[in-house]
């Protein structure tokens, strides 16, 4: 159990891919915190974009 529990401790394989699936992971809480902070900001651009097209095609 002993060598066991050693040659676990030592190895380092898939030791780089836990690495960057907690970046991944780090990264994604971020980028969802970030669009909730914006989240109205973001509603308000796409609806004035709506708007203009809107306008558009039924001034034309």
């Amino acid at each position: 159990m002993m060598k066991l529990m050693k040659r676990l401790w030592k190895e380092e394989e898939g030791q780089g891919m836990t690495e960057y699936g907690l970046i991944i992971a780090v990264v994604a809480v971020m980028l969802i915190g970030a669009l909730v902070t914006l989240k109205d900001d973001i509603a308000n651009i796409f609806n004035g974009v709506n708007t203009e097209l809107t306008n558009q095609t039924s001034g034309s």
